[in-house]
């Protein structure tokens, strides 16, 4: 009796390298690649609904309950990527820890450099803060050097939810893993804005929550979750175009936690601030400034050519050289 053929897709015989080294990626590995990046979406989002509860988003008890379930799927995440090497038979020079970003060369710039330059782009929010805020500066310096101030703060939940729960766990999901397996199929450029679509839609989420609790309108939540989404798409795409530059997971993370800090910028108080000028010239200035630095300050050369990530590109990309 003859032996049924096998059925199983065998991208690995279909990848090859170019007659001058560049990589060719397989058939079929885009629709792969974005299946498994919608999957571990729905994971991520559908984790945080596998409790019951009657308690709003920001009661103690929930945050808890979905702090278990999303680091269950972080932390389960890296088998999404090795399985999609597996299946796609993509098998890259750097470790599978590597291209998630989690490496020491070039660690202490992407500690320092993509925050700065974030701090750079809110330098209008933060001169904005920095003249109502009533402490002087030697005041606030004690105060981010107070045991205190951080044990207050790491029993917070909701400031652990927003400042260190939310940023490692999303930035490790949705560019971490996400990120290696959509630059193969497409370009570094074009996942850049690929990624963060995953990234918006997960945060339509919050409308559920928000109709279940009739926390307003319905055409008022709706309008919100779109201009959510709006930010959250464009916020995904820096913290992706941070982590192809970089090749490092930690500069993402710490310019969520930073964004998540800061909030949207409060432009309306700004036009009706006391110094309004002065306010509005240092918003100009950070953008202008930002626009500037944006290229330099995540050269690749500062974090080791080149990026693990960028090794999965089928064509050279201007965003992987320096």
């Amino acid at each position: 009796m003859v032996e049924d053929d096998d059925l199983t897709p065998n991208l690995m015989s279909n990848q090859m390298w170019s007659s001058n080294g560049e990589f060719v990626p397989p058939d079929g590995i885009c629709w792969v690649s974005v299946l498994s990046c919608l999957l571990l979406a729905c994971s991520y989002v559908g984790s945080l609904y596998v409790w019951r509860s009657d308690l709003p988003r920001d009661h103690p008890a929930v945050i808890k309950r979905r702090f278990t379930s999303v680091l269950i799927v972080s932390a389960v995440s890296p088998v999404f990527v090795w399985a999609w090497k597996m299946y796609t038979g993509v098998m890259p020079g750097p470790s599978l820890l590597a291209l998630m970003g989690i490496r020491f060369e070039g660690l202490i710039p992407a500690i320092i450099l993509p925050l700065l330059l974030t701090m750079v782009l809110f330098l209008g929010p933060l001169i904005q803060l920095a003249m109502d805020c009533p402490w002087g500066f030697m005041d606030g310096i004690r105060v981010t050097f107070d045991p205190w101030f951080w044990a207050l703060c790491l029993s917070d939940m909701r400031w652990l939810r927003n400042q260190v729960v939310a940023p490692l766990t999303e930035e490790l999901v949705f560019r971490a893993c996400m990120l290696p397996m959509l630059v193969p199929c497409t370009s570094p450029s074009t996942a850049i804005f690929t990624c963060p679509l995953f990234f918006g839609v997960a945060h339509f989420h919050h409308v559920i929550e928000l109709l279940r609790f009739r926390q307003g309108t319905v055409s008022g939540i709706f309008l919100a979750a779109v201009f959510q989404f709006s930010y959250t798409a464009v916020f995904g795409a820096y913290t992706a175009f941070i982590f192809i530059r970089t090749g490092h997971l930690v500069g993402p993370v710490l310019c969520h936690s930073f964004c998540n800090h800061m909030g949207f910028p409060a432009l309306g108080m700004a036009l009706e601030h006391p110094h309004r000028f002065t306010v509005l010239s240092c918003y100009l200035l950070g953008v202008l400034l930002f626009l500037l630095l944006l290229f330099p300050l995540t050269d690749p050369i500062f974090y080791s050519l080149p990026t693990p990530v960028c090794t999965l590109a089928s064509v050279p990309s201007s965003l992987c050289i320096s």
